[in-house]
């Protein structure tokens, strides 16, 4: 080939490449985010992958006002709370479909769930325990926020799920040494306790508040918990029938009620060792009913009889590993129940992977509900050093 017919070729390719379409070529703004709208919530942490600018529509309050008139508000959303060493801060996951589905093994054709949990992108989180944790509506919300271990306070934070931001709400009156939180007709109960004079002279008292979430302030006057025999130091709460529960520390196990209409307290005995299982943290509330994962087993507390029974069915819901920390979450009236397992030892690269799997119940004659396992999966691998705090359901 001559030296002009080389010149020739290369002006040939290179005009030929310069006029080469882009295969990306941008959208408008308003148009991505009347196409977000359409799609499921499930699927906002893939795309939030795609580009900076896709995760900056997906958290962006527009999309949530162009959200509800297409009607694809979401019932439930779960958010995880991580800690990847004891005392670290806390990093947050969500339960969402992976981009595609395979199949996990072509002899049996069994699919792939599709779930699995992502990271969700928060700027630095405050550290977060199971009991200062609540989640209402689209917020969740952490109690006596403390900057460290050793470090108590009285700071409550707010993350909104929709964009995925922080904001400080109103602080607690006092500085609670410990706290436990639970959520009543849209409003907060916190039950701890607090010295009344820092070091070591001060004397214990109870704490007790109330913090409405629709006018987001803690209710003025302070309600009165001096009455009741109760230690609320290291205590666990709930709300059953109405009422707000709380169980004393391990020791005592006293329990006392709040009534809210009647602004009284009551020392009360839920019975059969309900107090017992409110310390373990794998409990969850599904119409007034209550349900636990004790010594491997699922139960629930019908508040009627006063007794336990056992949660029927759940065919194909592998074991629970004896030493795995469980945890349940009302997903749009199903158990999700989450759990960890600790992988073999691998060269000293321990990991362990969390599980998930979603029961759907049906309630039949004679005080019986069965349960029915949907899905369940590997969700997430984890460093052995990772603190599986809680999981909370959120609408959004």
């Amino acid at each position: 080939m001559s030296s002009l017919e080389k010149k020739r070729k290369r002006k040939t390719t290179t005009k030929t490449n310069k006029k080469k379409p882009s295969p990306n070529p941008s959208l408008p703004a308003d148009l991505l985010i009347s196409i977000f709208a359409r799609v499921s919530r499930l699927y906002y942490p893939t795309l939030s992958l795609v580009s900076k600018s896709f995760r900056s529509l997906l958290t962006s309050p527009e999309l949530y006002k162009a959200r509800s008139p297409s009607g694809q508000t979401e019932c439930c959303c779960l958010y995880v709370c991580l800690r990847f060493k004891p005392y670290s801060n806390s990093t947050w996951f969500t339960l969402c479909r992976k981009p595609d589905q395979t199949l996990t093994n072509e002899t049996t054709k069994n699919k792939s769930s599709g779930y699995v949990l992502a990271k969700v992108p928060i700027p630095p989180s405050p550290r977060a325990h199971f009991s200062s944790l609540v989640a209402v509506g689209s917020n969740i919300y952490n109690i006596g926020v403390s900057k460290s271990i050793y470090q108590p306070s009285s700071s409550v934070s707010i993350l909104d799920c929709r964009t995925h931001t922080w904001r400080e709400a109103p602080s607690l009156r006092v500085v609670p040494m410990s706290l436990s939180a639970s959520v009543l007709d849209g409003k907060i109960y916190v039950a701890g306790s607090y010295k009344d004079d820092y070091g070591d002279s001060g004397s214990w008292k109870n704490l007790f508040e109330v913090f409405d979430t629709k006018r987001q302030i803690w209710d003025p006057d302070p309600i009165p918990c001096s009455e009741t025999t109760c230690n609320f130091r290291n205590c666990k709460t709930a709300c059953i029938d109405g009422k707000f529960y709380v169980v004393s520390d391990v020791i005592y196990r006293d329990v006392c009620a709040y009534e809210s209409k009647e602004g009284r307290w009551d020392l009360v005995g839920l019975g059969s060792y309900m107090e017992h299982h409110l310390f373990l943290d794998s409990c969850c509330d599904i119409d007034n009913i209550w349900y636990f994962v004790f010594q491997g087993r699922f139960i629930w507390y019908d508040t009627k009889e006063l007794q336990w029974r056992y949660l029927k069915g759940l065919v194909g819901l592998p074991k629970f590993p004896p030493s795995a920390r469980i945890r349940l979450a009302n997903h749009s009236g199903k158990i999700a129940v989450f759990w960890d397992d600790v992988l073999p030892c691998n060269g000293g690269d321990n990991k362990k992977m969390i599980w998930c799997a979603e029961i759907a119940l049906e309630k039949r004659k004679s005080y019986e509900i069965w349960g029915k396992v949907e899905w369940f999966d590997h969700v997430l691998t984890v460093p052995i050093t990772c603190v599986f705090e809680k999981v909370l359901a959120v609408t959004v």
